[in-house]
């Protein structure tokens, strides 16, 4: 049976990347739609009430599927393509990995990106002015906390969550690949964590991330550098 996918998603939107990460881990052809979510398109808000980013839209013999949001999105993938396994074999794996995934999209993106992205890019994108210094510090010094937190992690496991590649590691490194794109990431201070990223970071399922560039906002020189 032919499906026939579409993913609307804004390139530096992190949930968008752990889909576009995921569709590329299974090797799941799509075609790629990018929205100005800020702008509050008539199409998205039809295809997703709330408005965000992403959306991936299946049309197929059965009718058309419209999925909303990175988790619902992410499970049903795992659901209706288990090769390769990305949350785990086993029960305890899939836990690990789940709670990982919540980590990041709530209490990584609270205190980190919503700082950082916020002043950085949401900014500029709304044209709201200068980024305010108080709250690039506070969002660099919780990075710092978080960073500190993840090599703890790798420390003892070969990736986030265990011995396998799994959803959570996409996730940590689409929140932080958005971040790098800003060059706000202090890779020399955390080499475990910029190993952990270099790996993922060379997966072919990341390359179209690293062509990502948006006008006005240039990504930082090492950005798609796999060996930087």
């Amino acid at each position: 049976m032919s499906v026939q996918r579409t993913l609307y998603h804004f390139p530096l939107d992190p949930a968008s990347r752990q889909v576009r990460l995921a569709l590329g881990e299974k090797r799941l052809a799509f075609e790629d739609v990018v929205v100005r979510y800020w702008e509050q398109p008539d199409d998205l808000s039809t295809l997703n009430p709330s408005g965000l980013t992403p959306v991936l839209v299946e049309d197929g013999p059965d009718g058309r599927l419209v999925l909303c949001e990175s988790r619902a999105i992410l499970d049903y993938l795992e659901e209706r393509h288990p090769e390769p396994a990305l949350l785990g074999r086993e029960a305890a794996d899939r836990a690990e990995a789940r709670r990982l995934l919540q980590w990041f999209d709530r209490k990584f993106d609270y205190e980190v990106g919503s700082f950082l992205l916020h002043e950085k890019m949401e900014k500029r994108l709304l044209r709201m002015g200068a980024p305010d210094l108080a709250a690039l510090r506070r969002g660099r010094e919780a990075l710092r906390i978080h960073l500190t937190y993840l090599a703890s992690l790798l420390a003892e496991r070969d990736w986030l969550a265990g011995r396998r590649l799994s959803l959570a590691d996409f996730a940590g490194a689409a929140h932080l690949s958005v971040i790098d794109y800003f060059g706000d990431v202090p890779w020399r201070d955390f080499p475990v964590v910029k190993t952990w990223y270099m790996t993922v970071k060379s997966r072919p399922c990341f390359r179209p991330l690293l062509a990502d560039r948006w006008p006005g906002l240039a990504p930082a020189a090492h950005y798609d550098d796999l060996d930087f």
